[in-house]
């Protein structure tokens, strides 16, 4: 069945119009279902400002439906991935609220790190939701949540649910690489890779503050020593020393003047 609104039996007056072309200004023809056209004139192809692509921003099937989506809306796609990402982890982690709450903190500062070190956050994001997926399938096969069995377990139910999202096999592949060997960095590891792993140290060692179970000394040398980007290691000072709310905009705006 054919979506009723890019369905041409369906269509009313004013279907095919004419647009002008930011370039040249010349009249381009458009039909309403025409992702984008190209200018005749000037070779400049540009997206239909017409169309609506509300649906296509999350629907698993919209190229399918509407050909190859313009840049704008798979980026859309990719931001809305995030959210349906979150949902998945809640669900598979059902009242774990303990993981899922470390999962939610993880992302937070994933989101504002990963600003900072202009990463993919499409990939930063859901890697940050699923770092720690596999903690029950280890927990369940092997009796143990240690790091090993996390990294081991936690691949392939990322990848399942990503899958079942409609994720595009390169970005399924770069947040499993980060799940399999998030405790554990790499020589060759992508700036991804070290946001989220930046974001869970953070997390965790306000967990152990928490627990009382770090002095400020040793605290001050984890920070100093074992972050990965110069985002996560002020992020963590600010939070965990100086118990600020990060303040991101202005740091971004400071970075793009340098």
């Amino acid at each position: 069945m054919k979506c009723p609104g890019q369905d041409s039996r369906y269509w009313k007056p004013g279907a095919i119009f004419e647009v002008k072309c930011p370039e040249c200004k010349k009249a381009v023809e458009f039909f309403k279902d025409d992702t984008s056209r190209k200018c005749n004139h000037c070779g400049h192809r540009f997206v239909n400002p017409h169309m609506d692509f509300g649906c296509a921003a999350y629907c698993e099937f919209a190229e399918q439906c509407l050909g190859t989506l313009p840049p704008e809306v798979a980026a859309q796609q990719e931001n809305l991935l995030k959210d349906k990402v979150a949902v998945e982890m809640k669900r598979y982690f059902k009242q774990d609220f303990k993981r899922i709450g470390h999962a939610m903190r993880v992302a937070r500062y994933a989101e504002r790190i990963g600003k900072l070190e202009a990463g993919n956050m499409a990939v930063i994001l859901s890697a940050a939701y699923l770092h720690d997926i596999g903690i029950h399938m280890a927990e369940e096969k092997y009796g143990s949540n240690a790091p090993k069995y996390q990294e081991k377990e936690g691949p392939e139910i990322a990848k399942t649910i990503l899958s079942k999202l409609g994720a595009n096999e390169k970005l399924i592949d770069a947040v499993c690489d980060i799940v399999g060997h998030h405790h554990h960095p790499r020589s060759d590891d992508t700036i991804d890779f070290k946001v989220v792993y930046d974001s869970d140290l953070i997390a965790n060692l306000e967990d152990k503050l928490k627990d009382g179970g770090m002095d400020s000394d040793r605290l001050q040398q984890t920070i100093n020593s074992s972050f990965l980007t110069e985002s996560g290691r002020q992020a963590a000072d600010e939070v965990l020393l100086k118990g600020e709310e990060v303040t991101y905009e202005s740091k971004s705006q400071n970075n793009r003047n340098r």
